[in-house]
């Protein structure tokens, strides 16, 4: 996304050019106007005095044969066409309605994910912003429109609200209070509460009397409240009774197929269950030599304990800000929309739970890579010859993967097959940025946070020594807030493995 500031910045560029032409070629025609304006008026006073002079009557015949023609063609000249070609090139990388309906839907999920209010992210005051931004009321109209394509009422009202709100404080905008009542009024209605929908639409009446469906739905809630009414006076209720159910209904965002999403959520605010202290004793910081290999027996790296059960260690100061550069620079090209294994084909496919762009890098791209694939391989003291590729993942605004496995399940047989190596037996994540807010990996079944932290990495098992896979693994990338986030991943796979870490006769061991 970082290139498109800088096609917009070019496009600036470009259009001060435009101005600049424009106020040249107006300068000329401005100083031809007054330079014949001052001649008119002397010759306009003594009209055969002045062409009694020869000169003057040349020079008339010139003007008017010649010189008026060139000043048309000025007139008629298009400055624009630098421009216009410039942004002909850059078009080609403007997002679509889907990326901005993308951008849109992602707003939306910080506001949940986080228990942001509209008024909050309206004006900007999010933590560890450093460039502060506002959205007009059009910008929230938008937003609730786009709510309102997706049948999401509750995100509807929300933001048609916000939107009439600023309206109301006295915001100049191109959107009118006439729109936003008309979807914030049918929004209200889809959640049930009709006595507000009616009050919204009379408001809009008030504005426009001739709104055609604004009537109409008047007369629809009238006749409406009128049934509901008469069918509760049958049940003996009161007419203050159904206005307290009316009012008792809370709105809720819609319910999705993420059963954990409460729990998923609290840990991404970091408001999850805290270890007790008895577990936390048991948590060390070490100097760790990966079981006396060569290579670290002299320089052992610095690793703490993050978790208990799962075990989640990290790795601090395990990659250097050079070579994270350097594999951002080879993976920045060829990032896509990150895809997911899908448990039916086996294939990798795009899902709407997983929100970055990803890159995968082979050890014999760069002598980076392969140097980091050692390093994995020497501190696991597993084998990473039969590991996918090095995953570069970038997760914008808004960029998540919510709650998943990384191994394959016993319902899904072919996840990997065509690998041919086996389920992922573990997780090797690397930190290569700092997020100014959000972005946590997360474990909802046992309430682990691990924060994004540059430089580092965390590592835990997929699978028990036995090959059963350890649900109490299933973790969870939440939402950017504030800032960009870069990870790279390997997952390593069980073929090699054998002697590494040999099977044990429990299960569950």
């Amino acid at each position: 996304m970082t290139d498109l500031i800088n096609t917009e910045k070019d496009l600036v560029t470009s259009l001060k050019d435009y101005i600049k032409a424009e106020e040249t070629k107006l300068e000329q025609i401005k100083q031809w106007a007054e330079k014949l304006d001052q001649l008119t008026d002397t010759a306009t006073k003594d009209p055969e005095g002045f062409l009694g002079h020869p000169v003057n009557a040349f020079k008339l015949m010139k003007r008017l044969n010649t010189e008026w023609g060139e000043l048309e063609n000025l007139v008629l000249k298009d400055m624009s066409d630098g421009f216009i070609s410039n942004m002909t090139i850059q078009r080609q990388y403007f997002p679509n309605d889907e990326d901005q309906a993308g951008a849109a839907k992602a707003l939306l999920r910080l506001q949940d994910t986080y228990n942001l209010d509209t008024d909050t992210l309206s004006k900007g005051n999010l933590p560890g912003v450093k460039h502060k931004s506002v959205l007009t009321a059009e910008d929230c109209f938008e937003l609730g429109k786009i709510a309102y394509t997706e049948a999401d009422y509750y995100h509807t009202e929300l933001w048609m609200e916000q939107a009439l709100k600023q309206l109301d404080d006295g915001e100049v905008s191109t959107v009118d209070k006439v729109s936003i009542l008309d979807y914030l009024s049918y929004a209200v209605y889809q959640q049930g509460d009709l006595n507000k929908a009616m009050t919204l639409t009379k408001r809009l009446l008030e504005l426009d009397p001739e709104h055609q469906r604004a009537n109409g739905n008047l007369k629809y809630f009238e006749y409406i409240m009128s049934k509901e009414k008469e069918a509760n006076k049958t049940a003996t209720k009161t007419d203050s009774q159904i206005d307290k159910e009316t009012k008792a209904k809370k709105k809720e965002p819609n319910k999705d197929y993420l059963p954990e999403r409460q729990k998923y959520e609290m840990l991404c605010r970091g408001e999850g269950l805290k270890m007790t202290p008895r577990r936390e004793k048991k948590l060390f910081c070490r100097y760790y030599d990966g079981n006396q290999n060569p290579r670290y027996i002299l320089g052992p790296v610095k690793q703490e304990d993050e978790w208990d059960k799962p075990r989640i260690v990290r790795f601090i100061e395990i990659i250097s800000d050079e070579e994270i550069e350097t594999v951002k620079e080879l993976a920045k090209p060829r990032l896509s929309r990150a895809t997911v294994h899908d448990p039916q084909t086996g294939k990798l496919t795009t899902a709407h739970y997983r929100v970055s762009k990803s890159a995968w890098l082979s050890g014999y791209e760069s002598p980076v890579v392969s140097r980091i694939n050692m390093r994995i391989q020497d501190l696991t003291g597993l084998d990473v010859s039969t590991a996918e590729e090095l995953q570069v993942a970038n997760y914008g605004v808004g960029g998540q993967y919510e709650p998943h496995f990384d191994f394959g399940r016993k319902d899904e047989p072919d996840a990997f097959k065509e690998l041919g190596t086996g389920n992922r037996i573990a997780t090797w994540l690397f930190y290569m940025s700092d997020v100014s807010a959000g972005g946590a990996t997360v474990f909802p079944e046992v309430g682990a946070s691990v924060w994004p932290k540059k430089g580092t990495a965390v590592f835990w098992y997929n699978l028990f020594p036995s090959g059963e896979g350890d649900y109490s693994t299933r973790h969870a990338a939440c939402p950017v807030l504030v800032g960009n986030k870069w990870v790279s991943n390997k997952w390593i796979h069980e073929r090699g493995q054998e002697f590494r870490r040999p099977c044990t006769l429990s299960e569950l061991e």
